[in-house]
């Protein structure tokens, strides 16, 4: 087992690992300048993972299976990876797209991107029992959007079009949001002609998964053309994406490939297989699972960044760890640049005095 040196600390620690897929991937030796064989390592961020809003809807999910039996309903994926979807399909729980597919009265749990008050009263008219699991960081935006809109305020909500989080959110003020997808977008939004007359403010909220340099960018832009534009009172954009985005750049810098474990329609995933290219990787794939891991991607490269969104359980990036460690890359190097302890209290529908969270996020 391959031991991992902490970057930071100077500490080494046996990782347990599962067994690697002996002969998937091939240990080449790695030749320097002067014919001489090189070291090959992996640079592992940390933080990585699991976040607390992640670990919270996940658990909420068990816990209510635990209790109410199964089936137990869940609209939309509970969180944005495939693996965890799949695990709690095995233990029962069934994935719909619209709450109309629940059957009246069954328990109905609320993914962590979070829900309009539309769909909140279409489960109340089918008599579901809801179960809100959405992060808190998202309900905070939520409420921001609620409370813009009743100070007479036009909103610029920066996200994805199509993502759940940004759909739960406009939600909140249909009429009073408009969305921005992109900096170059920025540079053609319109926005209502009461804004440009000055009868209403104009702010901006984001998605809370987002790339923060582009998110800025975003706002630098928008700023141009409506020098009105207010800030909402702290940052939109979670702790866990940014700490994983600020990792990312540190590994990236030294790193000739990045691995970023998350599944495609997870946006903080995504954004950091663009944070790392954009911070000096060469090259940066995004898998699901180490399975994926093509071998032409290692042949020729010394130094392996990984990390992993924060949706994503730590056993998906052991069995990456395995796999390098079987094509050569047995020294592990943790880059830390924050610690993480931050925790959320379950949904009050599962919430005891013996049910605490934690003790499940990585690094």
């Amino acid at each position: 087992m391959p031991g991992i040196t902490n970057g930071a600390l100077g500490v080494s620690v046996e990782l347990p690992r599962p067994a690697p897929a002996r002969g998937r991937l091939v240990d080449r030796p790695l030749l320097g300048a002067d014919g001489q064989t090189r070291e090959k390592r992996v640079l592992l961020a940390a933080p990585r993972g699991y976040c607390a809003g992640v670990d919270r809807a996940v658990i909420a999910v068990e816990k209510a299976l635990d209790h109410f039996g199964s089936p137990v309903y869940v609209r939309k994926q509970i969180v944005h990876n495939v693996h965890v979807v799949s695990e709690l399909e095995k233990r029962g729980a069934i994935f719909v797209d619209d709450v109309n597919e629940v059957p009246e009265g069954s328990h109905l749990v609320f993914s962590a991107h979070g829900v309009s008050p539309a769909v909140v009263a279409a489960a109340a008219s089918r008599d579901l029992q809801a179960i809100d699991a959405t992060c808190p960081l998202v309900t905070k935006v939520h409420r921001e959007a609620s409370r813009f809109a009743g100070q007479n305020k036009h909103i610029l909500l920066i996200g994805h079009a199509g993502h759940e989080e940004v759909e739960g959110t406009m939600g909140h003020a249909p009429e009073q949001t408009t969305l921005v997808t992109s900096p170059e977008h920025a540079d053609l939004v319109e926005v209502p002609d009461s804004v440009t007359a000055g009868e209403v403010g104009l702010v901006w909220i984001s998605q809370t998964t987002l790339s923060v340099d582009e998110t800025m960018e975003t706002v630098r832009r928008l700023r141009e053309r409506f020098p009105q534009l207010q800030d909402p009172p702290s940052d939109d954009i979670c702790y866990a994406t940014q700490n994983r985005q600020v990792a990312i750049k540190k590994v990236a810098k030294d790193a000739e490939l990045v691995i970023v474990v998350g599944s495609a329609n997870s946006s903080n995933s995504v954004r950091l297989v663009e944070v790392a290219l954009e911070h000096g990787a060469k090259a940066a794939f995004r898998v699901d699972y180490a399975s994926e891991i093509q071998q032409e991607w290692l042949d020729g490269v010394g130094s392996v960044g990984v990390t992993s969104g924060a949706s994503v359980p730590e056993v998906l990036v052991d069995e990456v760890l395995a796999d390098l460690a079987d094509a050569g890359f047995g020294t592990v190097q943790v880059v830390k640049t924050a610690e993480e302890d931050l925790m959320f209290s379950l949904p009050k529908e599962l919430r005891s005095d013996d049910r605490a969270l934690g003790g499940r996020r990585s690094e």
